[in-house]
Parts: structure tokens; sequence; C-alpha cells
């Protein structure tokens, strides 16, 4: 038998709520013809200014290049994403949403306030904060730069 402290570890407890929230999330939004994968990168570009490089985000969301490669084709194929060259360095693409998919954005929107709010019933708002602060110093205490969070607000 393999033995491990699933007990005391935090990587197994963020895993399996990850692992829940994304699939319930994922459920929802497919009912609304969008994956998982789609909202994150169109909610990467909301936290992050609204366009980014492909390189830029698939480092960001953790998807190997060709593999956001065929997302962000089937995003631009559905109107989701608009792709062109960088200015000033030709070798990039730059994504950016679309008009359709600002209009469908609170749609999505919706969808995940109301798994949020599913995930949170009977957490108190001060329970919230003290999660979301533990994390934050997690994520610093991990990445060696104090006071880093990309998605703070978010």
């Amino acid at each position: 038998m393999l033995h491990y402290d699933w007990e005391k570890s935090i990587g197994h407890w963020v895993w399996l709520t990850s692992h829940a929230l994304r699939k319930a999330a994922s459920a929802a939004l497919l009912e609304e013809g969008i994956t998982l994968r789609q909202w994150e990168i169109l909610a990467w570009l909301s936290c992050n200014g609204g366009a980014s490089s492909q390189a830029e985000l698939a480092d960001a969301l953790g998807i190997a290049p060709h593999t956001l490669g065929g997302v962000v084709d089937r995003m631009v194929r559905d109107g989701l994403l608009l792709r062109r060259s960088c200015d000033l360095d030709r070798r990039k693409n730059l994504v950016a949403p679309t008009t359709h998919a600002k209009s469908k954005w609170a749609q999505m929107a919706q969808i995940t306030h109301q798994v949020r709010s599913q995930a949170t019933r009977e957490i108190s708002e001060g329970e919230l904060e003290q999660f979301r602060q533990t994390c934050e110093r997690i994520r610093e205490n991990l990445s060696g730069d104090p006071g880093v969070d990309r998605f703070q607000g978010c």
C-alpha cells in the first residue's frame, strides 16, 4: 500500500476543491455552449487588460502552446476571439475578445457566480476573506515574490 499523509496535504485539499469547482463550472458553462477552457481564456483576458499574446496566455494558464492554439482556433472560428500579429514582433500572435464574446460575458459571469454561490453556501464573508488571504500567502511563499498576485480583485 502506498502511504502519504493526505489529511495534512495542502496540495491535496486544493486539488480536490479545484476539481470540484472546475467540474461544477464546466457542467454549467457547457449548457450554454462554452467550455471551461474557453471561459478561463476569456477570464484571464478580462483580468489582464483584454488582450494578450498566445505565449503569455499559455504560460499563465499552464496550457501547452499547441493545445492553446487549438482552443484559440476554435474560439476565433466561433467568433469569441480576434487574433492578429503583434506590430512589434510579427512572430507573436495577439488575441482579444470580440464584441460577440463581450455580449456573452455577462451570461458566462452569471453562471460562474451561481457556481460560486453554491460552493460558498453557509461560509461566512469572514471565512472567505481568511481563505483568500491564506491562498495569497501560499502563492507568495511559493513564488518567492511577496506581494505579487496577478489575479487580485478578479
